[in-house]
């Protein structure tokens, strides 16, 4: 799950990690009252969306009057940005933060994420931070240092002082870089983060270290046990099928193709992708019903399905295990007829009662095709979409 920037920055001043004055606003006038508020002669006006990139094209403008905070804000709020981390069509902006402006002597880079394979969590910085920090992780993979935190022994004062000596931080800022670091490892641990990132951390000319920005990630898994996490949600920056999808304990994401996949469980899911693109297809989702299929699962997963107009064919796959094959067959029929499926389906099982799942699903009468494997319905499909 994600969360705006302001929200990761009211976490931030909750484990002493400094941030800019600032305040969220949800209208121009707002924001021009707040920069007032906040006193100086400058300010940042900074488009608020789950997604990077937005200094630039033009979501964080730099106001140098409160008639510019006001028309920033109102050329922001409402419009859509889109930036190289969404789609063609963007986000909504629906909220602005108004910050201070400080002078940056540096922009540096800072962040904690896990490591599954090692299963560590590990922070990385560079001295290169900014923007462009994606083009030095590529073009001059030295200049960023990691380091691993092992569970047991937790953040040590050593592995603050070796990530200072490599941002060339000096004195008084070794302790300040050690408390931002301490208190990112505080919230990613309390919180159940996947992700904290300090992007840009600046150095200002006075040698105060401030986070000017901040992303944070959590575990989906995880925010059940966190209602002050789950309250910071905003599904106006989510797809709004996979929203729906949440509601019915449904996994699904929406991908470009024409061929819907309707399957139980998340590596059958991928697999079956796989096998549909080796074959020619472009799935339009990812869609994972789960383990305990039942008729309104697989009712909500077509609607979600077809709510795509770009599917010409669906492809289910169902693994027979605790829920039987022809209970499975039952349960997609009743849905096919409820919901009225125009377009063809095509329906591997496997599995308990494997036989008796295919028998329901021959001689329907509905545009319904039943596949002896996956190989065969891949290609089924496949053709039936191009038709």
């Amino acid at each position: 799950m994600n969360i705006h920037e302001y929200q990761a920055k009211q976490l931030f001043q909750k484990y002493q990690i400094t941030v800019p004055e600032g305040k969220q606003a949800i209208t121009a006038e707002d924001a021009g009252q707040f920069a007032k508020e906040l006193g100086g002669d400058s300010w940042v006006v900074k488009a608020q969306i789950h997604a990077g990139g937005r200094g630039k094209v033009g979501g964080v403008k730099l106001a140098k009057n409160l008639a510019e905070v006001i028309n920033f804000s109102g050329e922001l709020l409402g419009k859509r940005l889109v930036t190289i981390q969404t789609d063609s069509s963007g986000l909504p902006i629906n909220s602005l933060l108004v910050e201070k402006t400080y002078p940056i002597k540096r922009e540096l880079y800072l962040s904690l994420v896990l490591d599954r394979g090692t299963e560590r969590l590990i922070f990385i910085a560079s001295a290169a931070g900014g923007m462009d920090i994606e083009t030095v992780a590529h073009d001059t993979p030295e200049k960023i240092i990691s380091v691993q935190v092992h569970p047991a022994a937790g953040l040590q004062g050593y592995q603050c002082r070796k990530v200072a000596y490599t941002l060339g931080l000096k004195g008084q800022q070794h302790k300040a870089l050690q408390k931002i670091m301490q208190g990112m490892y505080d919230l990613f641990l309390a919180k159940d983060a996947s992700q904290i990132e300090i992007n840009p951390l600046i150095e200002t000319d006075s040698g105060e270290l401030i986070a000017l920005d901040a992303k944070i990630n959590f575990d989906d898994n995880a925010v059940a046990i966190h209602p002050d996490i789950l309250a910071m949600k905003d599904p106006s920056q989510e797809d709004d099928k996979e929203n729906e999808a949440q509601q019915f304990g449904l996994n699904y994401i929406t991908l470009d193709g024409n061929i819907g996949c309707m399957v139980n469980g998340a590596g059958l899911a991928m697999a079956t992708m796989d096998l549909v693109k080796l074959k020619g297809g472009l799935p339009a989702n990812f869609l994972d019903v789960g383990g305990g299929t039942t008729v309104e699962k697989v009712c909500e997963a077509f609607k979600l399905i077809l709510a795509d107009g770009n599917v010409k064919a669906v492809l289910v796959n169902i693994f027979g295990g605790i829920v039987k094959c022809d209970v499975i067959a039952q349960g997609i029929l009743e849905a096919i007829k409820q919901i009225h499926v125009a377009v063809p389906v095509v329906v591997r099982l496997e599995g308990t009662n494997v036989e008796e799942g295919r028998a329901l699903l021959s001689n329907t009468g509905l545009n319904l095709y039943a596949a002896d494997d996956l190989s065969h319905a891949a290609e089924q499909v496949v053709a039936l979409a191009a038709q």
